[in-house]
């Protein structure tokens, strides 16, 4: 079996009553999160050092939490393992708090944007307001970064005592080159270490960083700290980022500073604002895992399910708990939730103070930076190619542009006779199941459906008709077009929301009139439609908390 030194020294090193199978599950998360989210079992296999009966056992455990897919040959991160990110982020607050005014300032200076808070001697990305450029910035929300080569790491290492500068110095000696930073180019050239402490004495004295062309040729950044105003001490960081084709270092602090440092006295004041009530905390949350073990004997690894699911307890207005919490929000019992916080401890991803737990941003490294650019053509695929399969007809995703939809994401059946539509095919809203479920959601001053052009003899022209047709679909929450696309094709779709309820696509199967009847389609392929649409709204949701899917 091949050696992982990292694994073998966490297992070396472990607390008596850590839990291994959860050491072991989050080491394979890590390795698939590294991999950009996607690796055959035998590359994990060789990733962790494990062996193959070991991986095997811990995928099928994630699989049947949802956390990855296992399709074909390979295992796939899913957006359904965000929430162990969203976690983290919702107990931190400051996305929620302070994303809008980052969008704003976006907008505001057209150049990309990012929150960052401190990771031990890295920094990691909480929130990016990207600009898109042909050059524009590849970092993802979770991205680990080092803080020697960034403007946010000077900010945070102003506060580091001598037990950090300590951990950072052995890190520098023992990779000098980054490559435990993924995320960032390997140096090519040695670095000299007194340059970063010059840049946070620097930082220290003038209250921002610069980062000039640290990470890469070209790329340059400005970064002034956002403090808790109950501290005073760096909640996160405020970061502009620039190419040197449209900012110098010197035009960066002298343009775009000052409108900086007004962008960060805002989020100062929203960070005094008192949180809203608490929502009732969970419970039970583990309990489902014990069925799950009896269904699935050996090949589901409960203390691994119950270890991760200890971390979903944390959240809004949860940021900070102690044991019993933790125990009666999982269902777990306290030295069964016990163990699992030690072994989190040991990994970095709890710290313990004055008898409460809380995350640390290494939650982020449990697949949030690959899924974090995640769309919704990719989120809906793979549940539509399960619908195909369990109806044997072609399923289709749109979105509505304008008067017209467009195809986004397709999975077609094999038959002979089939519907020939490819991503990115449009076709006019007002004739289509797709276009009607979206159409019926506007208001009415914002419905806009074009010229009505008969298409077949069935075809709706008539606008008092047509919208009569969509007070219709608004109500049952589905549209079925019969023959007014294309003579011989029959349709029904569904609406696909987001977080919001608002109606962002729409899912449809499409058949020859011959194979199903109408009365056939409403009543057996419209609670398989819903269904579908169900689970891509719920992975849609996890996803949507804190990124932005885009919906082509």
């Amino acid at each position: 079996m091949p050696a992982n030194p990292a694994l073998d020294a966490a297992l070396a090193a472990v607390p008596a009553e850590a839990v291994t199978p959860l050491i072991r599950g989050v080491a394979v998360l890590h390795r698939l999160t590294e991999a950009g989210g996607e690796l055959s079992p035998s590359a994990l296999e060789r990733a962790t050092g494990l062996a193959r009966s070991t991986v095997d056992r811990i995928t099928s455990t994630l699989a049947r939490m949802g956390y990855v897919r296992l399709d074909g040959r390979d295992v796939i991160l899913t957006p359904r393992l965000m929430e162990l990110g969203n976690a983290y982020l919702a107990a931190l607050r400051l996305p929620a708090l302070l994303d809008a005014r980052a969008d704003r300032l976006a907008d505001e200076l057209d150049e990309s944007v990012s929150l960052a808070v401190a990771d031990r001697d890295g920094i990691r990305f909480i929130h990016q307001a990207t600009r898109r450029r042909a050059m524009s910035l590849s970092f993802r929300i979770g991205d680990l970064l080092p803080a020697e080569r960034t403007a946010p790491g000077a900010l945070f290492a102003t506060e580091w005592g001598e037990e950090e500068w300590r951990a950072w110095r052995e890190r520098r000696a023992a990779d000098p080159r980054d490559i435990a930073f993924p995320a960032v180019p390997p140096r090519q050239l040695p670095s000299d270490d007194e340059e970063f402490e010059r840049a946070v004495r620097g930082a220290a004295v003038n209250g921002w960083a610069l980062d000039d062309q640290l990470i890469e040729p070209g790329l340059v950044a400005v970064s002034v700290p956002v403090r808790d105003p109950r501290t005073g001490r760096i909640a996160c960081a405020a970061n502009v980022v620039s190419h040197t084709s449209r900012h110098t270092p010197d035009g960066l602090r002298e343009t775009l500073l000052p409108r900086l440092r007004t962008a960060v006295a805002a989020m100062e004041d929203d960070l005094r604002e008192p949180s809203s009530p608490p929502a009732p905390p969970p419970s039970d949350l583990a309990t489902w895992t014990g069925a799950s073990k009896q269904e699935l004997g050996r090949e589901f690894v409960e203390s691994l399910a119950r270890g991760l699911t200890v971390l979903t307890a944390f959240g809004e207005d949860r940021a900070a708990l102690t044991l019993t919490q933790v125990s009666q929000a999982t269902g777990l019992a306290r030295a069964t939730a016990r163990r699992a916080l030690i072994t989190y401890e040991h990994l970095g991803l709890v710290r313990a103070r004055d008898r409460v737990f809380e995350l640390t941003p290494r939650v982020l490294g449990l697949g949030f930076p690959p899924l974090s650019r995640i769309s919704l053509p990719e989120i809906a695929s793979p549940h539509m190619a399960e619908l195909s399969e369990r109806v044997h007809e072609s399923t289709s995703l749109s979105v509505l542009s304008g008067t017209e939809i467009q195809y986004t994401a397709r999975v077609a059946t094999g038959r002979i006779m089939s519907v020939n539509i490819t991503v990115g095919t449009r076709l006019p809203a007002y004739a289509t199941s797709m276009g009607r479920v979206m159409l019926a959601d506007l208001a009415e001053e914002d419905l806009g459906m074009g010229p009505l052009r008969a298409l077949t003899s069935h075809t709706v022209t008539d606008p008092a008709t047509l919208s009569r047709v969509l007070d219709e679909v608004r109500a049952r929450g589905y549209a079925l077009v019969d023959e007014e696309l294309e003579e011989g094709l029959r349709s029904i779709a569904v609406p696909v929301r987001d977080r919001t309820g608002r109606v962002v696509a729409a899912l449809n199967v499409a058949l020859h009139a011959s194979r199903r009847s109408v009365p056939e389609c409403e009543h057996e392929l419209l609670p398989e439609l819903r269904a579908t649409a169900a689970r891509i709204e719920g992975d849609l949701g996890v996803a949507g908390r804190f990124t932005r899917v885009g919906v082509v």
